[in-house]
């Protein structure tokens, strides 16, 4: 039976919505959380880069915007106390939520037909990813930096601490999918 597009639209729809819903529950699973925020999940980002490998950079790019809306909604009444001016605000909101989870969408941009193009795409989003919190760290939170340490290397070494873990675990979750048949064959029709 041919698949119509319109059920095809519907499928990815559905799937899109599973795999955000997928990615906010798992991003509640904090394997730790570090004492200024920023946590190391298990697996949380996994969803959203599939999004991307399996549907396009675009599509994922989009999906990867309305999860970080769905992270602003986790996190808003925790960023509200943190006293923070309407300025600084609206930089936390933009570079430690929309630009950085937004950037997970680009786990596709070099295909998914091999594990090594998997692996350069899930790692030049979370560098990016890590870029953004950087920045973040860098120009809205400089005021928290502990006094006699140089800041960029204070919100490179904070940031860096749950970036990395969870571009490592990542990695090894979309390698772990890919080296399954089954699986492989359900991300790449």
């Amino acid at each position: 039976m041919e698949t119509t597009k319109s059920h095809a639209v519907l499928i990815r729809l559905v799937t899109s919505a599973i795999l955000i819903a997928l990615a906010a529950v798992l991003s509640n699973i904090k394997l730790m959380t570090l004492p200024l925020g920023g946590s190391i999940t298990l697996l949380s980002m996994l969803p959203i880069c599939l999004l991307s490998l399996k549907y396009s950079v675009k599509w994922g790019l989009v999906c990867a915007f309305l999860y970080s809306l769905t992270q602003i909604m986790f996190d808003l009444g925790s960023i509200m106390t943190w006293g923070l001016t309407l300025k600084t605000w609206i930089g936390c909101i933009a570079f430690d939520y929309i630009l950085p989870f937004t950037a997970l969408g680009l786990a596709g941009i070099f295909g998914n037909k091999t594990v090594p193009r998997i692996c350069a795409g899930i790692t030049l989003s979370l560098v990016i990813r890590l870029f953004s919190h950087f920045l973040s760290g860098v120009i809205v939170f400089a005021t928290w930096c502990p006094e006699g340490w140089n800041v960029y290397l204070y919100s490179l070494a904070y940031n860096a601490s749950f970036i990395l873990p969870e571009l490592i675990m990542t990695i090894a979750g979309a390698v772990a999918l890919f080296k399954v048949p089954a699986t492989r064959k359900l991300l790449l029709a």
